[in-house]
């Protein structure tokens, strides 16, 4: 039932972790948001009536009366190809200094274009967001980094700076250097929009950003590790965001979680709490304000939001693997050389669009088509070496138009665990045959031959590029057995998809194709088509890759002038 619109206050902080609450009550909140924010073909999970484009958020958070560092471009510096960031040892690690840094944030989070139509004017990033709404905010903390004042800061893509929230006025001679970067959700920037459904687009974006800071550190020939024991009120604390006084009247930003860089492939062994000490730090600086006029609160995002946060846990073991072997970026089975041996990474990363058509009579081949799905398989290579976790996330893709393939249905499990848990709980009509030219190793199996392609559209919320598309695919997520045990991780569920996701995006780029997520779908219209019953597996994110077509009306024009700072602050224009 949709919840009444009021006049909203989104700027309430949220409660600390309860260590009351039992595991059952949040669970419960969980699988009730999870029900109640599903899209049906009847109605669409709750958001709001109307959009005014012209009064929506501001896209860029920064905070007043800070310190700056004006970070330059060193982007097109750095040479490694796209291929080169999964061949252990062929990207010389970098020192971690200011320039380094600054080509890290550039990568990761900075704008990669602006976009122009008639009177509009709209950035985009080089991580992907839904609807380029862009809830996740960056923080970076440094000890010991040439050129970078001891602290936490919070980079501002807008002008490519970095905004000094926090100095840490100990004496640090003699400690190791160190480099972590935090992430946060505005969760209003996306229930602006999409209401009720926006918690899960939060995550979905989170997940886009651990990627796209993994492969941006790769072209440095940096290590990137989850500090996956840490909780979020713990995190909230370091990045500054539990200060309410820093936030009065503005949005505020959920902590989603912790990561550091190292030069090697060994984590920092000393601990972060001595590293931030509140008697050792000094602040500045006050949030803006986003959105001074709120119409609407959704205050089932707050209660999945509290329900969904982790817990101090022990640090999680490296992710048991099934053996997949090293990716293969030579030889027909896999690789078309004409188009990756000479893309530099770099390029690949900030040239990464989402397609708004697709041609509908273009025809992948079967070398790319392969090439995609083996990226996907959980190995220790980028950007999976950075997910600690076993791979709980499966695609389902529904295949229109590949060379050698028929039209149909296909599963790729992600661990030999998952094939016969989806086997079990899918139609029993599916047959489970192996396409005949698929490579030995990839775990592609054919459920059954059907034109999809309407059925497809349907399924998407009606859009046309997921059947003009030459293939679709839903994330296809374990749900109720990692729920049960700990249901913080339904966040780690989106973030896996949205790994996923940008893994794909990057591969169509490499293909010369292009990809676009979609994140409105109808949840058990997915669920029924493949025979699924009950709550074993939901799908989580739904993802399109074809042929773009082009809009040619649209200017694209540089994301930095001479200097970042010239860039303007101006609103994203209406699709």
């Amino acid at each position: 039932m949709q919840a009444t619109p009021k006049q909203a206050n989104p700027n309430t902080p949220l409660a600390g972790e309860d260590s009351s609450c039992q595991t059952a009550h949040s669970l419960a909140q969980i699988q009730a948001y999870h029900q109640r924010s599903k899209h049906k073909l009847e109605r669409y999970a709750a958001g709001p009536d109307t959009l005014d484009w012209d009064a929506q958020p501001n896209p860029f958070r920064e905070f007043s009366a800070t310190p700056r560092i004006q970070l330059d471009l060193f982007a097109d510096q750095l040479t490694a190809s796209f291929d080169a960031l999964n061949v252990p040892g062929t990207v010389v690690p970098q020192p971690i200094t200011l320039n380094t840094v600054a080509a890290l944030m550039e990568l990761a989070f900075g704008l990669s274009a602006w976009k122009e139509y008639g009177p509009d004017r709209w950035a985009v990033r080089c991580n992907p967001s839904s609807g380029n709404l862009h809830p996740t905010e960056a923080y970076v903390i440094c000890r010991q980094i040439h050129g970078i004042e001891d602290g936490v800061y919070h980079y501002l893509s807008r002008d490519h700076q970095l905004e000094q929230r926090c100095k840490f006025v100990a004496t640090t001679t003699g400690t190791p250097s160190r480099l972590l970067v935090g992430l946060s959700s505005i969760i209003w920037r996306e229930a602006w929009k999409y209401g009720e459904r926006a918690f899960r687009y939060c995550q979905l974006d989170t997940g886009h950003a651990i990627a796209a800071l993994r492969y941006a550190a790769a072209t440095l020939g940096w290590s990137l590790h989850i500090e996956d024991s840490c909780s979020q009120q713990q995190i909230a604390q370091w990045l500054g965001l539990d200060r309410n006084a820093d936030f009065t009247g503005a949005e505020r930003e959920e902590a989603e979680l912790l990561m550091e860089i190292t030069t090697g492939q060994t984590a920092n062994a000393a601990t972060l709490s001595n590293m931030l000490k509140a008697d050792q730090t000094q602040w500045y600086g006050r949030a803006n304000i986003l959105d001074a006029h709120p119409m609407y609160h959704w205050p089932v995002i707050d209660e999945v939001t509290q329900a969904s946060r982790k817990p101090f846990s022990p640090p999680a073991t490296v992710r048991p693997t099934d053996n997949w072997p090293a990716p293969k970026r030579d030889g027909a089975a896999i690789h078309n050389a004409t188009l990756h041996d000479v893309a530099k990474a770099a390029t690949l990363i900030r040239q990464r669009r989402s397609a708004q058509r697709f041609d509908a009579k273009f025809t992948q081949d079967a070398a790319s088509f392969y090439r995609m799905l083996d990226a996907l398989l959980p190995r220790h290579t980028v950007p999976w070496d950075v997910w600690h976790e076993p791979a709980r996330v499966h695609p389902v893709l529904f295949v229109h138009r590949v060379a050698g393939l028929e039209p149909g249905i296909y599963a790729l499990p992600r661990n030999h665990a998952a094939q016969l848990q989806m086997q079990t709980a899918m139609s029993r009509d599916f047959v489970w045959t192996k396409p005949a030219d698929c490579p030995g190793h990839l775990p592609l199996f054919r459920l059954a031959e059907t034109n999809l392609t309407k059925t497809a559209k349907t399924m998407n919320c009606h859009q046309a590029i997921a059947g003009d598309s030459n293939f679709t695919l839903a994330m296809l997520a374990e749900f109720d057995a990692p729920l049960q045990a700990a249901p913080w991780r339904y966040r780690q569920l989106f973030w896996e998809a949205g790994l996923l996701g940008q893994v794909l995006y990057l591969e169509a780029e490499a293909a010369r194709m292009r990809g676009t997520g979609i994140g409105c779908y109808f949840d058990d219209v997915c669920h029924e088509l493949l025979g699924l019953q009950g709550t074993i597996f939901q799908s989580l994110y739904h993802f399109t890759v074809g042929y773009p077509l082009t809009d040619e009306r649209i200017a694209n024009l540089p994301p930095y002038l001479s200097s970042p700072a010239n860039s303007s602050n101006l609103k994203r224009a209406s699709p």
